[in-house]
């Protein structure tokens, strides 16, 4: 079933079509307007007159480097979780010997 979600940019609203979760939908939304005002406000210079579409492209480099990040940590923390359970189990092969 799709619904419709709107997002404010630049104090515009966009609208697109979420086809199953709306709650994730606006919450992937929320984070992408939060990032850009985010970007917009760490500009030195206000005068700079930095393009709203760059603007976008900061604020989702951003997001998909966090995104790579968690990427990466949780793939670390499944091989300590690998190791320590490889271990526990040889551990406990040698108790039952």
């Amino acid at each position: 079933m799709e619904q419709i979600v709107t997002i404010e940019l630049f104090g515009q609203p966009h609208t697109f079509k979420a086809d199953s979760d709306v709650t994730r939908a606006k919450e992937v939304a929320d984070l992408l307007a939060k990032e850009v005002a985010r970007v917009e406000s760490q500009q030195i210079d206000p005068s700079s007159n930095i393009s709203r579409q760059k603007i976008l492209i900061l604020a989702a480099l951003n997001i998909a480097n966090e995104n790579m990040e968690l990427k990466r940590n949780h793939s670390n923390l499944l091989h300590v979780v690998a190791q320590r359970t490889t271990k526990l189990i040889g551990t406990l092969d040698d108790g039952v010997q």
